[in-house]
């Protein structure tokens, strides 16, 4: 019997960094696609003496609140409240499996079918995979060294389109790396009060920052913005420790999908997440660790791609997250094809159309400098730059 799908399924596509996760499997080839912690700097020990204390209380094992265990939202809204510079209640904080599950039901709650979606191009995968299972009508601005062309946005606007949700990953951008500028975000909170549709102001990877912190979030500035972030890149991806704060309507009506999408998330790793982000001393020392590490390996990746490519490559400015945004000058190049040549010369990326909504992406490639040491990086640069030549050559 043939099978016979819902029509949500129409025009889906599996993410092409998930793909390459299993692409790159092989011993061989250093892989710069996937946005990987490197698990040497994951605080395992920590996790286990967490867990330890954790399991000593029977809830830990038990059943939770949907919107998850109160003491992580304690300490959640006490954290982003500081952000924003605004008290912020608890019950205005829904924790999620993963940030990636908070965008997922949010455009659920939010969107309908052919209903208007603003993102940044280039976009992030995990937002167009979402935003195309919610059958949205998914319109594109520009990114540029600033982040999102809020003056590009304003024109849509003007020109009649009228958006319900406007996604953004407003620090360190992925897959371009960079910080949406502080005069750009009141721009976009001004925009939403008055054209009345939703930011969802996407920051994973805030404070990864190099050498200063990001402005204030855009959620600062208005309470049409739905704040999202995660645990996975400054504590462990395994914890599935996400979450979403803003109004406190759309945060409801996010607990009700939830329960019927998982009921609850994990009350072990909830415990221990808890336990980690109010340790702020401990928590302060960690993320000094990352940003001076994570800084260090940026800096080789950019140092070897630029002595590899020279000014056949542009890159971005990286200042803090995981990814550095790579442009051959050459626009006859199409990174897609570039690629089974490299994995050849064993090494990985993600090619800039996995990014790409509507503008041609294909002289672009995405690198991650977060899983390796720089030596390797070093290494992956010049194979990636004999792949290049090779590919050239044929």
């Amino acid at each position: 019997m043939p099978h016979t799908f819902s029509r949500r399924m129409d025009g889906l596509r599996s993410s092409a960094i998930r793909d390459l996760l299993t692409l790159t499997a092989r011993p061989d080839v250093v892989s710069l696609a996937g946005g990987l912690p490197d698990p040497e700097f994951i605080p395992r020990e920590r996790i286990r003496k967490e867990a330890e204390c954790a399991l000593a209380d029977p809830a830990s094992v038990q059943y939770g609140e949907t919107t998850g265990l109160r003491r992580l939202r304690d300490v959640l809204a006490a954290r982003e409240g500081a952000r924003i510079g605004r008290a912020l209640d608890p019950g205005q904080v829904v924790v999620t499996h993963g940030s990636q599950q908070a965008l997922s039901l949010l455009a659920q709650v939010l969107l309908d079918p052919a209903d208007i979606v603003v993102v940044e191009e280039p976009a992030y995968t995990g937002a167009l995979q979402v935003f195309r299972a919610a059958q949205a009508d998914i319109r594109a601005v520009p990114l540029d060294r600033d982040g999102m062309d809020t003056t590009a946005l304003q024109e849509l606007l003007e020109a009649g389109v009228r958006p319900t949700v406007v996604h953004t990953v407003s620090n360190f951008h992925n897959p371009r790396g960079v910080v949406l500028a502080a005069d750009r975000r009141e721009r976009l909170a001004a925009l939403a009060d008055r054209y009345g549709f939703w930011v969802i102001e996407d920051d994973p990877y805030g404070e990864l920052f190099f050498d200063a912190p990001p402005p204030p979030p855009v959620a600062t500035f208005s309470d049409r913005v739905i704040r999202l972030s995660s645990a996975s890149k400054i504590l462990a991806p395994a914890l599935r420790v996400g979450w979403l704060h803003g109004d406190r309507a759309v945060c409801e009506a996010v607990e009700l999908l939830k329960q019927g999408a998982d009921l609850c998330g994990s009350s072990l790793t909830h415990q221990i997440t808890a336990a980690m982000l109010s340790d702020e001393a401990w928590l302060a020392l960690h993320l000094d660790t990352l940003r001076t590490r994570y800084g260090a390996r940026s800096r080789a990746l950019t140092a070897a791609t630029t002595t590899t490519f020279g000014n056949a490559a542009t890159l971005s400015d990286v200042k803090g997250g995981m990814f550095c945004w790579v442009e051959f000058t050459d626009d006859t190049i199409d990174t897609a094809d570039l690629l089974p040549t490299a994995v050849e010369h064993g090494v990985a990326f993600v090619p800039g159309s996995a990014f790409g909504v509507g503008a041609d992406l294909g002289a672009a490639l995405r690198l991650c400098f977060a899983t390796c040491p720089e030596d390797v990086l070093a290494g992956a640069c010049e194979r990636l730059g004999s792949a290049y030549l090779a590919h050239a050559q044929s």
